[in-house]
């Protein structure tokens, strides 16, 4: 007869903390791993009778050993546990509108320390979030700039380095400006969109029309017999939408670098960009619009310099948090630490907000203390393994640049790859640029690649 399992009501809190251990932001975002139902995930979490088999993988998923957290007590027929299946779930409050909402906070894990309103460090952070720490000057240039006519910012960092909340940052005062504001999210394309220039533009045009709230003249201004699809793009939006708001609007393009794969597509639609840039220097209409890029590292493409937006217009590049916004980071999350324990968390980590907002959290939940998390911080017990395995993954399916970054975390000097090798592991977020050499972004890298590569 096959058994049914539930955790045990003495591990519920250590199976909850392995969620975020794993790196995992919800409970959705593990079931969407394993390819279960959110409301059987959420039994398991709550203590609730599971398939047999589908507590063990769970549990593998988490890294515990299943025999270690079930409730080897209780253990029901598969039919009884098909008659419980049938029965609604019935969550609290809190635990529905998160269900709901897939926030990035885990509001039902009452048992765990964590500071009131603090998210679970995922995706970006919004600009009025105490969370958001101020580069030097970095700032106040986008705010300056986004102020002038025809305006272009091109934001460069690797990933997980804050690229989409300065980006918000700055949307966020141009709406304080009384302007209209646009942010489309490149990464989020399907390929079937991104891979058609005529497709992609209608596309873009209709996700900037259905967002200032316009309704859909596709058809009225678009003729394929008559202008190319760049000529049909720059048409809408010279004579339907700026006019239609009469006021400065600001087009966010976030993860740009998500079209440098599709060569049909990026020389057209870069050099669109760039023309609208350069229009906006003759014609009153073009003025309003400004645009803000952002993208992971250098552009490996070969564009046209006179057609590339990339070396136009102002260049802001997000550097790593210094001491003094890792103390205000600290400050926001209750932790009173020391320079020396600032100092400590730098050695292994950097300035790598992910990294460091992370050590944070898991800190202030009070489940582990600085020294522990840091000595652990590479291995496969530490908070990073998720992180880290996932970037072990893409290096498993890319076999040379592998071989390119053991060469880095085992050399004692900076190493110089070549420039494709270069581009891929500063879009990981792995490696620091020393002109032409790279370095590892942390020693948190350097530990655990120098010992699985």
């Amino acid at each position: 007869m096959s058994r049914s399992l539930k955790v045990g009501r003495e591990y519920l809190e250590k199976v909850k903390f392995s969620l975020f251990r794993n790196s995992f932001p919800s409970q959705r975002a593990l079931a969407c791993d394993v390819g279960l139902a959110v409301s059987t995930v959420s039994r398991f979490f709550t203590g609730k009778p599971v398939d047999y088999s589908t507590f063990v993988e769970i549990s593998n998923t988490l890294g515990l050993e299943w025999k270690d957290i079930a409730d080897l007590s209780h253990t029901i027929s598969s039919s009884a546990q098909t008659k419980l299946n049938s029965l609604p779930l019935k969550l609290s409050s809190d635990s529905e509108k998160y269900l709901e909402s897939n926030t990035t906070t885990v509001s039902d894990l009452q048992t765990l320390s964590i500071p009131e309103n603090l998210p679970f460090p995922e995706g970006s952070v919004p600009p009025n979030s105490p969370l958001y720490q101020s580069r030097v000057n970095t700032e106040s240039i986008c705010y300056q700039t986004i102020v002038k006519p025809a305006s272009l910012i091109s934001i460069k960092a690797p990933k997980l380095m804050g690229k989409t909340s300065l980006m918000m940052k700055v949307l966020a005062y141009a709406q304080s400006q009384n302007y209209q504001t646009v942010y489309i999210d490149l990464g989020n394309v399907d390929r079937s969109i991104v891979t058609d220039l005529d497709k992609f533009l209608r596309w873009l045009s209709l996700m900037v029309g259905n967002q200032l709230g316009l309704a859909n003249k596709l058809n009225d201004y678009w003729d394929l017999e008559i202008l190319g699809s760049n000529g049909n793009c720059t048409t809408y939006f010279e004579e339907y939408l700026l006019p239609a708001i009469n006021c400065p609007l600001v087009l966010g393009l976030d993860e740009v670098d998500r079209l440098f794969p599709y060569t049909t597509v990026i020389e057209d639609f870069f050099g669109m960009l760039r023309s609208w840039h350069e229009k906006g220097k003759i014609s009153a209409i073009w003025q309003n619009l400004r645009l803000i890029m952002a993208h992971s590292t250098e552009v490996y493409i070969s564009l046209d310099l006179n057609q590339s937006p990339f070396n136009a217009g102002v260049p802001i590049e997000l550097l790593e948090l210094d001491a003094q916004q890792i103390q205000g980071l600290a400050q926001v999350h209750q932790l009173n630490w020391t320079e020396a324990e600032i100092a400590k968390l730098m050695n292994i980590l950097g300035g790598h907000p992910y990294l460091v907002r992370l050590a944070m959290y898991y800190v202030s939940c009070r489940q582990v203390n600085l020294d522990a998390l840091l000595v652990n911080a590479s291995k496969e017990v530490g908070i990073y393994s998720h992180h880290l395995r996932r970037h072990l993954e893409i290096f498993q399916q890319k076999p040379s640049l592998a071989e390119s970054f053991k060469q880095v975390v085992n050399s004692d000097k900076p190493v110089e790859l070549n420039p494709m090798q270069i581009y891929q592991l500063h879009i990981m977020g792995l490696v620091q640029l020393q002109n032409n050499q790279v370095i590892p972004r942390c020693n948190v890298y350097r530990e655990y690649f120098s010992r699985v590569l």
